[in-house]
């Protein structure tokens, strides 16, 4: 029964060989360094001009805001149905009749019948 773990191990060796093949461009994809982020600059100030630029910032600083903003009401919105439901879950608990508030008789005994 040599022959099938031999043929496993040649195909995972074949495997591990394609993958890595496939997978180096996407290693190659990681953030840029110093020189990279100095090249797009030139090529977005080259694009879009100097006048357009601080259009352009101040277009994304209002869409970061924005987002942050309905961030944050969300996240108060979340917060505040817990804060409704726990405090319902406190009245509901206070509320709730305790054994000594109920009468006697209406607490009943158990009755066995031996006939």
């Amino acid at each position: 029964m040599q022959i099938p773990v031999i043929l496993f191990s040649h195909f995972k060796r074949k495997l591990s060989i394609m993958l890595s093949i496939f997978l180096k461009p996407v290693f190659l994809l990681s953030m840029p360094g110093e020189s990279e982020w100095l090249l797009i600059l030139l090529v977005i100030l080259l694009f879009f001009g100097g006048k357009k630029i601080p259009d352009l910032m101040r277009g994304i600083g209002k869409g970061v805001r924005e987002f942050n903003d309905a961030k944050e009401h969300v996240k108060s919105e979340i917060e505040a149905g817990m804060r409704e439901k726990d405090s319902e879950k406190k009245e509901l608990v206070n509320n709730a009749p305790v054994a000594a508030d109920i009468p006697s008789a209406a607490v009943s005994t158990p009755v066995s019948q031996n006939s």
